[in-house]
């Protein structure tokens, strides 16, 4: 006779956890040409014939920026606790600079009473990639002029908006933007360089530094950056790969906390480059000062690990979502937020992004049945829990994405939203992960 399966006990958060649901701008908002927003990079790149899958443009997306009320009353309808978006710098500055365009102002101080009124926390990112074309007509993140280009438009936004926002993010994974945007190429501006690219890392730092000094310059309010950190595992047992795997950390994980949290750059990687390097070369007296002014909190975005050869390449130990670039490995949740704490300290973690792609189709019941999405986002966050448990200070976490949205390079052909967006139409169905989130978020656990 079999035993039946023992249920699992449920994973209580702490009290009072922020749960919630992350956006971009460019992912969701269209409204690209509408109440005097400028030109941004992305709408320049996506515009380009054979830069995006079918020739896809966020020129509509999701269309939030006109149905925002009714996707604020969605949040509420799921018991979001935090809600973290983007604001389009190019709504505010149409050309990288000057005056505030006061329509774009507008907007987001609507969306943010509209939150406020829903009983839901906001957490703005300022940069999430949408750079105004201006700017990169004039440079771009090569120029470091742009660093300080942006700490007037994050202190205009301070000013205008502080005090409706409690918790700021400076820049959205800085090592996107240089590897996809300066190495491969698939992401805009669409160059292959590695010289520029490092030199860009260096000005994204330094822009994410000198808007912390902004913030505590004009008033209260927590900030910090957003930073995609994969954990590097060796692919074998060999000193060989432990050696590569290591080099490889320094390149997408310490490269960004090392300056941010320590005042250095790491020294294997500043080897690596060289002392010819264009970073290298571009630190100037005083940056890392800049770039280590205390932070209130880390937000953290973990979608996949990395394994790492003796050769420096890499390998696939994991079954991979649609996004054949993202291995689904949970315990990478529990490693990299244990790393943090670890190795830097118990700054306050917030994770701002996890999930995954899935092939969602509206079924003949009118649902969406995404299971594959309610496994990814239960084991994550069961690691989550775990680190949590031994010592992580996580306040909250935030599924990648509210709604289905432009993926970027991929258009729309990737679906990652907790929400299906029907693009012909607009129309918006709760698919089965919506509702399972709904459900944790009331039973604040799993």
């Amino acid at each position: 006779m079999s035993m039946p399966t023992p249920r699992r006990a449920p994973l209580r958060f702490p009290a009072g956890f922020g749960w919630g649901a992350s956006t971009s701008a460019y992912q969701i908002e269209g409204a690209t040409k509408d109440d005097g927003r400028g030109e941004s990079i992305w709408d320049t790149f996506s515009r380009t014939p054979g830069r995006v899958r079918n020739g896809d443009t966020g020129d509509v997306a999701a269309d939030h920026y006109h149905r925002y009320r009714d996707d604020l009353d969605l949040m509420r309808d799921l018991g979001l606790r935090s809600y973290r978006f983007s604001i389009a710098w190019p709504r505010i500055q149409p050309d990288g600079t000057g005056a505030p365009n006061q329509r774009g102002l507008d907007f987001y101080r609507r969306l943010l009473d509209g939150l406020h009124e829903r009983g839901i926390t906001p957490m703005a990112t300022l940069f999430h990639w949408d750079l105004p074309q201006a700017l990169q007509d004039a440079g771009g993140w090569e120029s470091r002029d742009t660093a300080y280009r942006f700490a007037e438009y994050a202190e205009t936004m301070f000013r205008a908006l502080g005090d409706r926002v409690p918790t700021w993010l400076t820049v959205n994974e800085p090592k996107t933007v240089v590897q996809n945007g300066y190495l491969s190429g698939h992401h805009a501006p669409g160059r292959q360089d590695p010289e520029a690219a490092y030199l860009v890392a260096h000005h994204l730092q330094l822009a994410h530094g000198l808007a912390v000094r902004a913030l505590r310059a004009t008033g209260p309010g927590r900030i910090g950056p957003a930073l995609n950190l994969h954990p590097c595992y060796p692919a074998d047992d060999s000193p060989e790969a432990a050696a590569a795997a290591r080099l490889y950390d320094g390149y997408e994980n310490r490269l960004y906390l090392d300056p941010v949290l320590t005042g250095r750059y790491p020294h294997d990687v500043l080897a690596d480059l060289g002392a010819q390097s264009r970073m290298v070369q571009g630190i100037a007296d005083g940056d890392l000062e800049v770039i280590s002014a205390p932070i209130d909190i880390l937000a953290v975005q973990y979608y996949t690990p990395i394994y790492v050869t003796a050769q420096g390449g890499t390998a696939r130990r994991h079954p991979t979502s649609e996004a054949e670039w993202q291995q689904i490995h949970p315990e990478g949740m529990y490693d990299i937020l244990t790393r943090v704490t670890r190795d830097y300290g118990p700054i306050p973690i917030t994770v701002t992004e996890n999930g995954l792609p899935t092939p969602d189709t509206v079924g003949t019941d009118g649902t969406v049945d995404d299971a594959g999405r309610v496994a990814f986002l239960r084991d994550h966050l069961a690691a989550a829990h775990r680190a949590l448990t031994d010592g992580v200070p996580l306040e909250s976490f935030h599924v990648w994405s509210l709604l289905d949205n432009f993926e970027w390079a991929e258009g729309y052909d990737q679906r990652w939203g907790l929400v299906y967006v029907d693009y012909a139409t607009q129309r918006r169905i709760l698919k089965r992960s919506a509702h399972w989130y709904r459900t944790v978020i009331a039973d604040n656990g799993i």
